[in-house]
């Protein structure tokens, strides 16, 4: 059988004095309650009083609890503003170090820049002998050839072979020529090769059209792969039909003993470019062979 809920304490003392405590302050709580009701009823004046007494007796717990919060909050505030700095710093740490890269590359790009410019400024000095000008009114994008259609006027002086430039360097050769428009092979296409060298250190090589706009340039020393991004190259003018010193790429990266290079001359943004007469001596007098052999044939077909 369960107890009663209001069991008495027995004959324990301690816990009849408990009780009795209890009691009595229960009982004083409600005494002073209803005094302070009375009084704020009776005498408001007294009341408030009273209520400044009391708030100025537990002012200093107030206080005390409440930097005790205040701390706490400080701490958690000092905390969080730790970790954001720590977080901030990390970010401006990676932002110096983009910033760093970025200035190298600007100022590699800045000197490339001078080195064309001079590069470009010699060629122009070497005066080379430009057959035609003309604008190159389409481009082979998505076919495996690349090619290229340039509006020019056919003359006697143009020969297939003959190399095409803009300025900023050099664009193809010259397949076919018709009357009003010649067919160029680009720098790109698979079938077009050009004796380059390493405008630094003249290290020579060959450029080889990769058919995806890039180009692949071998060295003469198989198994070694010495080129570096940012190298720039330029015709050598071995093997005849293009004239040396002309810009043709950049190197952007390798592959495998070859270098992959980027063409300075994008025919797709080139609007006039240039037809060159053949570089090769031994080919030039071939050519002024053939044109008095023409030559004569006329005159001898002009006479009565």
């Amino acid at each position: 059988m369960a107890p009663p809920k209001n069991r008495r304490p027995g004959f324990s003392r301690k816990a009849q004095y408990s009780i009795f405590a209890t009691y009595v302050l229960a009982i004083a709580g409600a005494i002073i309650g209803a005094l302070l009701l009375l009084i704020s009823i009776l005498d408001p004046k007294g009341f408030s009083a009273l209520r400044i007494v009391g708030a100025e007796a537990s002012a200093p717990i107030g206080r005390f609890f409440n930097s005790i919060r205040r701390t706490a909050v400080d701490s958690s505030e000092n905390i969080s503003y730790y970790w954001d700095a720590a977080s901030k710093n990390k970010a401006m740490n990676r932002k110096i170090e983009e910033l760093k890269k970025e200035n190298l590359e600007l100022r590699i790009t800045k000197l490339e820049n001078k080195r064309l410019k001079l590069f470009i400024g010699n060629i122009q000095n070497e005066q080379l002998k430009i057959i035609s000008t003309g604008r190159l009114i389409s481009t082979s994008a998505t076919s495996g050839r690349r090619l290229a259609i340039m509006s020019v006027k056919s003359t006697q002086n143009m020969v297939a072979g003959q190399a095409v430039i803009s300025d900023k360097g050099l664009i193809g050769r010259i397949t076919e020529i018709g009357l009003t428009t010649a067919r160029i092979l680009l720098l790109t296409d698979t079938a077009n090769v050009v004796p380059i060298i390493r405008l630094s250190d003249g290290l020579a090589a060959f450029a080889t059209g990769n058919a995806d706009g890039t180009l692949l340039i071998k060295p003469l020393d198989l198994g070694i792969n010495p080129f570096q991004k940012g190298d720039i190259l330029v015709t050598s003018g071995n093997g005849g039909l293009y004239p040396p010193n002309i810009p043709v790429a950049t190197i952007i990266g390798k592959s495998g003993d070859s270098g992959l290079a980027k063409p300075l001359a994008d025919p797709a943004t080139t609007d006039y470019s240039s037809i060159l007469e053949i570089y090769d001596p031994a080919a030039n007098q071939e050519i002024e062979i053939i044109r008095e052999e023409a030559n004569l044939l006329d005159s001898s077909s002009a006479v009565p």
